[in-house]
């Protein structure tokens, strides 16, 4: 919000300066407003190619795309005002719960499929089990569903963080290091795992199935929330998501030909993603049992030290747009 010391002029003049226009200041062409949307790279979190696909748009405003390789990355870019709405996993809000800043609330759970998370071991690798790991080089991404499935998965064999060499690391120079041997073992989550199985012979040692909830969480800044006019384009964008997953429920083969084509491997190894699926994805209403499974997950994160503090989950969650969710547009 503008502190009242500041005039409007100084206040879009610090804006333009720094490239981060606040929410209730974007526009698009001409008299058009523009929403700043995250989608996180290639493949069926490709937001602007499922629109495409679908044959969705919006009628009265633009869609700004913004390309963000993880989720703590787009919470970084909601706190910092770059970014209108924004999906990521339940993981990266928790940090920011336990810090001075959550400039976002969650106000839609995406839900859909968790075995396409998975941990990977590279062509002619000897693991056939997580407690195999123990001693190994595993790449995971910091602050994400891979750094949560991967604890879990360690706790379930009798392993501790302490029992591998975990290297935190972004999603490209992830799939570097897996691909130069500079890993054992890669936690890692969407189209790269298509990539490494086509192209270098990776192999899948567990997926997430049984430890995920399945829950991505839908967010929004709290600028463009108080904004009547942004607050009905969000809601209206939600509508859109959700007639675009109906879209991609109904039309698999189709989808998972354009994925492959998108990410650049043969459509065999997409389809059989397909094929493995626990769920396609859907919009759901923020509900008591989501603010449940993401306070799990912060809870064992605090239980693993990687918090600073314990937090509570629930002053991030937005229930306003629960009615429009539910009637799966």
């Amino acid at each position: 919000m503008v502190a009242k010391n500041w005039s409007r002029r100084a206040f879009l003049a610090a804006g333009a300066a720094s490239g981060l226009l606040l929410s209730g200041c974007g526009a698009g062409s001409g008299s058009r407003r523009r929403l700043r949307v995250s989608t996180n790279g290639k493949g069926e979190f490709n937001a602007r190619l499922l629109f495409k696909m679908a044959g969705v748009a919006p009628r009265d405003f633009d869609i700004q795309y913004n390309e963000f390789q993880s989720g703590h990355l787009v919470v970084e870019a909601l706190n910092g005002g770059s970014l209108d709405y924004g999906a990521m996993s339940e993981i990266p809000p928790i940090f920011a719960a336990a810090s001075t800043i959550q400039s976002f609330r969650q106000i839609a759970v995406a839900h859909g499929d968790v075995n396409n998370q998975v941990v990977l071991v590279p062509k002619g690798s000897t693991a056939r089990s997580i407690a195999d790991l123990k001693g190994k080089r595993v790449g995971y991404v910091r602050a994400t569903t891979s750094q949560y499935f991967l604890i879990r998965m360690l706790e379930e064999v009798g392993l501790d963080w302490g029992d591998i060499t975990p290297i935190a690391m972004g999603v490209s120079d992830g799939a570097a290091a897996f691909s130069q041997g500079a890993l054992d073992a890669w936690a890692i989550y969407g189209f790269p795992i298509q990539r490494a199985i086509a192209t270098e012979g990776a192999r899948i040692l567990r997926t997430a199935q049984g430890i995920l909830s399945g829950n991505y969480l839908v967010a929004a800044h709290v600028d463009a929330l108080a904004d009547p006019e942004l607050s009905g384009i969000l809601r209206e964008y939600l509508t859109l998501l959700q007639q675009a997953y109906g879209w991609a429920a109904a039309n698999q083969d189709i989808w998972a030909k354009t994925i492959a084509q998108d990410i650049g491997v043969p459509l065999d190894y997409v389809a059989d993603q397909f094929r493995r699926k626990s769920a396609s994805f859907e919009l759901r209403p923020v509900t008591d049992a989501a603010i449940a499974s993401q306070q799990q997950v912060a809870d064992l994160f605090f239980a693993q030290k990687l918090l600073p503090k314990a937090v509570d989950v629930r002053p991030l969650w937005d229930r306003r747009f629960n009615d429009s969710i539910s009637k799966k547009g």
